[in-house]
């Protein structure tokens, strides 16, 4: 399931001037080593500047805060529905390029513009209105305590691939109450879209496995995201009940693991750059508004067609052209100043704007806060292995991202017997809804390797 270290699907070339006739390009180990020296070149230029998302896909990237926002909160001028995009519409656009499973069109209210982003967008929101956060509180920490014993013993961990990786991904299993070899499927197709490894295999078996789901919870409904989906008096189809989910993992897995890896390599980390332990004094709410402001899970992203040439501050947007939004350099800009300073929590741009906004704001907060106190709290002398400025940062346009996140702490006897005995090699997970936490069953171990969602639900029975 996971990618090799420091592996990308992206081949940069390095040196790539910021002018002229060739863009930047936003995917190599040159832009991820320090993305805010190449904002700032572009801010000293413009509102925007020309880009380049991977091999042969060009676009425009909005840097300025106010611009960003003339952009986000007008929808008559600037559309998502991604079928405008003329490249792609001429074959200009490589069918295999790691971008398109972020940018190609699906039905759901991501790439969906007027009546009918609105019609999707309610059944998201009233459906993720639906869950209960002592629930979700209790599922991840489930998650997290089950992923802690894999490798508490260890007395080291790297905390991306270990922890902050695995848990949205096993939680979005639970909510969308996949059963173990959907939720098996659903995990290693997801995590290989998002590595960028052989794209279009991985998204036949993401399509392949929600249908499957989106079937089972027609005949047999239950008390999750997918069912109420179903529900919903919006009345979607099975198409568009598939797209809403894979917008919901998307806009949920990517950004949460890097919100949960930012903040603690921000909390595990002193002012000077070497590792210290944690109790400077730093509340987890805190690490989180810092990462939002400086270190945005999701950097680049929000992509608007224009739909006619437009004058952005005296940069042309040519029609049905990808404009992307950095919410990094926005949030970065010097005109705000005196919002940074106080880290405002209603200033920055990490959750976008306009009718495209974040639905999901307050249970991403909510999982985030959870799954790094229930780390903190259970390994309390969880030191950095690196110095802070020695850790790698993941190449790839959208994200800011670390490759990994290596720790150290005492080992200690893991705290579930069970857990520890079902010890997944390679992969697997869930949570069950309504089993007492301190509830395991012994499962014998299994001939075949399973995924760390399946391995998760022989851990806790119903």
């Amino acid at each position: 399931m996971d990618s090799q270290p420091g592996a990308t699907p992206y081949s940069a070339p390095t040196g790539c001037p910021m002018r002229g006739e060739r863009q930047t390009s936003l995917y190599g180990p040159e832009f991820a080593s320090d993305p805010q020296r190449v904002y700032d070149e572009f801010r000293a230029h413009g509102l925007a500047a020309p880009i380049e998302l991977a091999p042969g896909v060009e676009a425009t990237l909005v840097v300025q805060h106010e611009a960003a926002l003339r952009v986000l909160q007008n929808p008559s001028f600037f559309a998502r529905d991604s079928r405008r995009w003329a490249a792609l519409r001429e074959g200009r656009v490589p069918l295999d390029s790691p971008v398109l499973p972020m940018m190609a069109y699906r039905p759901n209210c991501l790439f969906t513009d007027g009546t009918e982003h609105l019609r999707l967008r309610k059944a998201v929101t009233e459906s993720l209105g639906r869950l209960n956060t002592t629930r979700l509180s209790r599922d991840v920490e489930r998650i997290a305590d089950y992923l802690i014993d894999q490798f508490i013993e260890r007395g080291s961990a790297d905390l991306l691939g270990d922890y902050a990786k695995l848990l949205p991904l096993l939680l979005f299993n639970q909510l969308f109450g996949c059963p173990g070899d959907i939720g098996d499927r659903l995990t290693r197709g997801m995590s290989a879209i998002f590595d960028g490894e052989d794209v279009l295999r991985a998204n036949a078996e993401l399509t392949e496995c929600l249908m499957e789901l989106v079937a089972l919870k027609r005949r047999q409904p239950g008390d999750d995201i997918t069912s109420w989906l179903i529900q919903h008096p919006a009345g979607l189809r099975d198409e568009e009940l598939k797209d809403q989910l894979v917008m919901l993992m998307g806009a949920g897995i990517e950004p949460e693991r890097n919100l949960i890896a930012n903040a603690l390599l921000l909390l595990l980390s002193d002012s000077a750059g070497g590792p210290q332990r944690r109790g400077t004094g730093m509340l987890v709410e805190d690490a989180l508004d810092d990462v939002l402001w400086n270190n945005p899970p999701i950097a680049n992203y929000a992509t608007h067609y224009p739909v006619q040439d437009v004058d952005l501050g005296g940069v042309t947007l040519k029609a049905d052209t990808p404009v992307l939004i950095s919410f990094a350099a926005a949030n970065s800009n010097p005109a705000l100043t005196d919002a940074r300073q106080t880290l405002s929590k209603g200033a920055h741009l990490a959750w976008g704007a306009g009718p495209h906004v974040c639905p999901a704001k307050s249970p991403a907060q909510l999982i985030a806060l959870t799954a790094i106190e229930k780390i903190l709290n259970t390994v309390p002398d969880l030191t950095l292995a690196v110095p802070a400025s020695a850790v790698e940062w993941r190449p790839g346009p959208f994200h800011r991202a670390l490759v990994s996140l290596p720790v150290r702490f005492s080992p200690s006897a893991a705290r579930h017997a069970a857990t520890a005995a079902q010890s997944p090699v390679s992969s697997r997970i869930a949570a069950s809804e309504e089993v007492p936490a301190a509830r395991y069953d012994h499962v014998e171990p299994q001939k075949k390797a399973k995924g760390w969602w399946s391995s998760f639900l022989d851990v806790f029975r119903v």
